[in-house]
């Protein structure tokens, strides 16, 4: 039977609409695959936000290094200061003995009706203030209860001391927090962006490619300090890189912990962060020599000059100390200047 006219009309216009949505949502999705697809960054421009990644790491790693110093510093002040306050109150109690004996002179001596009028009448301060007791005092006596009132003060002085110092070793804790955390979010930004990049590109923005072998081999001179700091930072070769670190080689190195552990074994003290180190005198690059300190993007990054060109430098988290040309690209390419301590 045939179809009504109308009804075949009816039905070839509903399969025409249903077409035409069918390629209208296709070419909504695919508009809509065009907006939300991100254009790939190309090399330079994840090279160039590399860059300043790794210098903002280097900047974070010597403000960490700085704050773990300050907090160090702090708990040798808080160990000070708490023996501070164990000695005064030692000599407080000690001088109880004595005020009791001073008590019983001026009691037998008429001064006070008793010797716990004496004892709970107030501070040694407010018994030398009272005429009648002094009448009674021996040169002697006057100056034990002056030592007294000394010490009393020393002690309340030092409790003071205790509890500022306490609260300065809180507060840096929650600093380096702080910027522990804030590293670790820019070491996994760096890491993310390495991914895209060549084994070779990788290190051109990061250095590395050097040798991590030899520890424990060095043979050369150590008649020296600088050589003994280069004999130092050699058997340091393969330990990992950590920031923070300043050695030994098991709980590893950043690039200015291991200049001034380098310096340190030779018996000079050089400054712990490489913004520290950039204010020890100042040397050409032509005329460097074996232990001095090389300078790198900014003062941000500082690795130990070795003699033939070459570097040894703790250089970024997950690599570990090696040596290496300064001729190679990233060394080449940001070394700012050299200082001799």
């Amino acid at each position: 039977m045939d179809t009504h006219p109308v009804a075949k009309l009816t039905y070839a216009r509903r399969c025409a609409i249903a077409a035409v949505a069918a390629i209208a949502a296709a070419g909504l999705l695919t508009m809509a695959g065009s907006a939300g697809a991100q254009p790939q960054p190309t090399v330079s421009q994840v090279q160039a936000k590399l860059k300043k990644l790794t210098y903002k790491e280097n900047w974070l790693v010597q403000r960490y290094d700085q704050a773990n110093q300050n907090l160090a510093s702090a708990h040798q002040r808080l160990r000070v200061v708490n023996t501070e306050v164990n000695k005064d109150a030692a000599a407080a109690r000690s001088m109880q003995d004595e005020i009791a004996q001073i008590a019983s002179n001026v009691y037998e001596n008429g001064a006070m009706s008793s010797v716990a009028a004496l004892l709970t009448s107030g501070n040694p301060q407010t018994l030398l203030s009272q005429s009648a007791f002094l009448t009674h005092l021996s040169t002697d006596q006057y100056q034990q209860l002056q030592q007294v009132i000394t010490t009393e003060r020393q002690l309340a002085g030092a409790h003071q001391m205790a509890k500022r110092t306490e609260q300065a070793v809180a507060a840096l804790k929650k600093q380096l927090g702080s910027q522990r955390a804030a590293l670790n979010k820019t070491i996994a930004q760096q890491k993310s962006l390495l991914a895209s990049l060549t084994p070779q590109q990788q290190q051109q923005q990061l250095g590395g490619g050097g040798t991590t072998t030899g520890r424990g081999g060095y043979t050369g001179p150590t008649s020296t300090q600088a050589q003994q700091a280069v004999a130092f930072a050699y058997n340091q070769l393969g330990c990992p890189y950590v920031f923070g670190g300043t050695g030994p080689c098991g709980s590893g190195f950043d690039c200015s912990g291991l200049t001034m552990s380098a310096w340190a074994s030779a018996g000079v003290s050089v400054p712990r962060t490489s913004y520290g180190q950039a204010t020890l005198p100042a040397v050409s690059l032509s005329a460097l020599q074996p232990g001095d300190i090389l300078e790198f993007s900014g003062d941000s990054h500082v690795g130990i000059y070795v003699g033939g060109g070459m570097v040894i430098d703790a250089p970024q988290p997950g690599m570990n100390v090696e040596k290496v040309s300064l001729s190679s690209s990233w060394y080449q390419s940001n070394l700012d200047a050299a200082v001799r301590p």
